[in-house]
């Protein structure tokens, strides 16, 4: 059962094994404003991740054991949509997402159904090399000619959903590699969803251990490759006829 909409943004925030920074991550985005509420979705964690997040201020909802994000932010759906949330935005508990940028990204559902916060948008300096940033710029130019705007940066996950993509996300959201991102997004758009771009700055991860290296940035390649293939098969959602499309406007 549904609760009645609500005026507050949830904050998504997948997290597995992220003790280092989740705490001073939910900390920041609760003191950025005070209508966003933080759900942290602690992805089958081995160490301490829920109670420091939990101590910080954020709700937790414990998965038994480890999704990949694309399960992750698909549970953090469902509990949006049972506690009444039409806007929610995913954030990342390493802290590279910038709590500042959150209403930024936000404003963009006032044009489209997903607001992308984009890294490669003349803003900031966060860069990628090799067959990681090959893979990037094929990405972003096929996925680009299907949402009829410009995009760049597809595989951000600092993203933002309105009531209707919620919808759209929980008939479809995988949880594969890249699913998360290219496969959720080209299903969406193909659905009738629209997206914007908003340029935002990146920060250094505030905890962990980066999970990129050159033989991880050759496999992302192909694997990309392969997602992108899998989405254009994947079946349109039927939106909800009651919610007409959102208008999209330019990428930055």
């Amino acid at each position: 059962m549904n609760s009645m909409p609500t005026q507050r943004v949830l904050i998504i925030m997948p997290a597995w094994n992220e003790e280092e920074a989740v705490g001073a991550t939910v900390a920041e985005v609760l003191a950025a404003s005070d209508t966003y509420d933080v759900l942290v979705v602690n992805d089958g964690s081995t160490d301490s991740t829920a109670d420091v997040a939990s101590r910080a201020g954020a709700t937790v909802l414990n998965l038994p054991f480890n999704l990949g994000v694309g399960g992750a932010m698909r549970a953090g759906f469902k509990y949006a949509r049972r506690f009444g949330y039409t806007r929610v935005i995913q954030v990342d508990a390493d802290g590279q997402h910038d709590p500042r940028n959150i209403a930024e990204v936000l404003a963009g559902l006032e044009h489209a159904d997903i607001s992308i916060g984009a890294r490669f948008a003349e803003k900031g300096d966060y860069e990628v090399r090799g067959p990681r940033k090959w893979a990037m710029l094929v990405l972003a130019k096929t996925i680009s000619s299907v949402a009829k705007t410009k995009l760049t940066d597809v595989t951000s996950g600092f993203r933002a959903a309105n009531d209707r993509a919620i919808s759209q996300y929980l008939d479809h959201y995988p949880a594969e590699y890249l699913g998360d991102t290219i496969d959720s997004l080209v299903v969406a758009l193909r659905s009738g969803c629209t997206v914007v771009q908003v340029p935002v700055e990146m920060r250094p991860r505030q905890g962990g251990t980066p999970s990129h290296n050159p033989l991880k940035a050759g496999i992302y390649l192909g694997r990309s490759a392969f997602a992108l293939l899998f989405a254009f098969t994947r079946k349109r959602s039927v939106l909800p006829s009651n919610q007409p499309p959102a208008t999209a406007a330019a990428g930055e």
